[in-house]
């Protein structure tokens, strides 16, 4: 079973068609009863999620008729009559999922941390493949319909979330000599935050890499304009230094292009794992895919 919080929320059983939820204040108490599930969520705290500007008079019976829409929303035909994924303890509400359930939010941050670790010991291909899959499947709106402070915090965390993903998959491809891939990721992220020195160094990286030295200190010059007269501020030391060690390295060559035989597992959206012997399931225990044992170029 892999569920969808980002674009359209959405639960795609094993075999059967994918199941939609259209209602806006059932899909963030879905939402949020899902990301929760280890603890539950109190009840008044999710009346307050689903009605961020005040309560209604009658949210008590609304708040129970649209718990009863998401219990009918994760019961699936394999539950046993009378039991419910869906039950209220003590005030709370606490979220039972299959243990093959994966969550796509939930796997991009398994394959980010993955990716990061990868590219802090040199596995570019792998540390690229994970964080572009991670990019893949972040892509779409968290929510769009509904506002309020869980949301809005929510929507902070997945984007600081694409953003680490984004400067990964750069800075690997980067590493294997792939332009074009290291300059879009690059790109993306200091489009998404113009004020992110990380993704500038990313992009100074890439172009140097690519053998374009004047464009990368041009980027540098483009980050302190932007800081300069939108914050008031100069560059972080980290930043300086990359520009300093741009002023005092030759003109490169453009590093040689390396095949990096991506993996059309990573590079899609992230399965449910149901052979013994498949690919390695996230630590985290959610059943997402992360990556295979396959063989990659040295980096």
């Amino acid at each position: 079973m892999l569920i969808r919080l980002v674009g359209l929320v959405t639960i795609e059983p094993d075999g059967a068609p994918p199941q939609h939820l259209s209602s806006a204040q059932a899909q963030v108490a879905f939402a949020r009863l899902l990301m929760e599930r280890a603890g539950g969520t109190d009840r008044d705290q999710l009346a307050e999620t689903v009605w961020p500007e005040g309560l209604p008079d009658t949210w008590a019976s609304a708040l129970r008729s649209l718990v009863s829409r998401v219990r009918t929303f994760v019961t699936t035909p394999q539950d046993q009559p009378g039991v419910t994924p869906l039950v209220a303890q003590g005030g709370r509400y606490v979220l039972r999922l299959p243990q093959d359930a994966a969550v796509d939010v939930e796997c991009a941050e398994v394959a980010v941390t993955e990716a990061a670790e990868a590219y802090a010991t040199g596995s570019y291909a792998v540390a690229q493949q994970l964080a572009a899959g991670a990019v893949s499947n972040l892509r779409g709106s968290f929510l769009p319909s509904h506002e309020g402070e869980w949301v809005d915090a929510m929507r902070e965390q997945l984007e600081e979330l694409r953003l680490r993903a984004l400067e990964i998959a750069s800075l690997s491809a980067s590493a294997l000599g792939d332009e074009h891939h290291s300059l879009r990721y690059a790109e993306e992220a200091v489009r998404r935050a113009p004020f992110r020195e990380s993704a500038y160094r990313c992009r100074m990286a890439a172009h140097s890499r690519a053998g374009n030295r004047a464009e990368a200190l041009r980027s540098y010059q483009q980050l302190r304009e932007v800081l300069a007269e939108e914050l008031g501020i100069d560059p972080a030391p980290e930043t300086e230094a990359a520009y300093l060690e741009l002023l005092r390295t030759p003109e490169p060559r453009p590093a040689p292009r390396t095949c990096t035989c991506l993996d059309p597992v990573l590079m899609g959206v992230f399965e449910v794992d149901h052979r013994a012997s498949g690919p390695r399931s996230s630590p985290a225990g959610h059943g997402c895919v992360t990556h295979r044992a396959v063989s990659y170029p040295a980096a």
